[in-house]
């Protein structure tokens, strides 16, 4: 696990999703998200639900209910997909769905379905992350 200390990751963290910017993504907007958003960087796999297309990506943000991952050529939105976030050794895993899409960006994803046993590597990824953004701020 990798913690970014851009700059402008540590005072703009969602700086990726600008409602209507020049990439032409569509975003949800700051104002509609549920629970804070952390740079957090891994490596991860995103596997097309409907065809097995397997993409490797990295995650370089994430949050409670979803995460943003970096690509080229990243799916449509709406598209449904079982994502895999390994950092270290640990590993997490989640069904979720593309809610916007940004060529040669990246996708940011939903997770609709996590197991129980996956829910507290989350906590524990978004814990950290949390901690080690007040200590590089503050």
């Amino acid at each position: 696990m990798i913690w970014a200390t851009d700059e402008q990751h540590l005072f703009n963290p969602s700086y990726h999703h600008r409602e209507g910017d020049a990439f032409g993504g569509n975003s949800l907007g700051s104002e509609r998200r549920r629970t804070p958003r952390y740079t957090f960087i891994a490596s991860a796999e995103l596997i097309e639900e409907a065809s097995d297309v397997r993409i490797a990506t990295r995650v370089s943000e994430l949050s409670l209910h979803g995460c943003y991952l970096d690509m080229m050529n990243p799916f449509p939105i709406g598209t449904l997909v079982l994502v895999k976030i390994s950092a270290g050794d640990a590993f997490f895993q989640a069904k979720s769905k593309i809610v916007y899409s940004q060529q040669n960006m990246g996708a940011g994803v939903t997770f609709l379905t996590t197991e129980p046993e996956y829910q507290p590597i989350l906590e524990r990824w978004l814990d950290e992350a949390g901690k080690g953004q007040q200590n590089r701020v503050g």
